[in-house]
């Protein structure tokens, strides 16, 4: 994706965790934080803290959905992706994206990967992988304060 596309539609997850989400819901409400993970990531599971204090600082002004992305045959077990995301405090939607569906609409290739838009659901912001969190932070705060 190229910065300032609009938000890709969010159809296709094979299983929705926690609650189900569009991208007509995102639109126009808030800026939105779209966070790409795998149950096998282990940067994704170190950066998860960090993402939940993101969600719960900016609780009223922020969107923010979790897309579980498989890196292999081994993270297609629903179980396991429920068991790791209530484990590592996930509560915001989690579209699993068994079928790459939502991931290949993103052309997205990276766990973890960090999309933010603008609540006119344009692309301000992408990053991919496990350091970073202070950019994705303040390219965050630029977004929320234009809002």
């Amino acid at each position: 994706m190229k910065l300032r596309e609009p938000m890709p539609s969010l159809e296709g997850a094979t299983h929705v965790l926690n609650d189900t989400v569009t991208r007509e819901d995102l639109i126009g409400d808030a800026p939105t934080l779209i966070h790409f993970w795998s149950v096998s990531c282990h940067l994704c599971k170190e950066a998860m803290p960090e993402v939940n204090e993101l969600r719960d600082e900016y609780d009223d002004r922020l969107n923010v959905v979790a897309i579980h992305m498989p890196r292999s045959e081994d993270d297609l077990d629903l179980a396991v992706i429920e068991k790791v995301a209530e484990s590592h405090d996930i509560i915001q939607p989690v579209l699993v994206d068994n079928t790459h569906s939502i991931t290949d609409s993103f052309e997205n290739k990276y766990v973890p990967a960090y999309y933010v838009f603008d609540k006119e659901g344009k692309l301000r912001h992408f990053q991919a992988g496990g350091s970073g969190m202070a950019m994705l932070r303040k390219r965050l705060e630029r977004v929320l304060n234009e809002a």
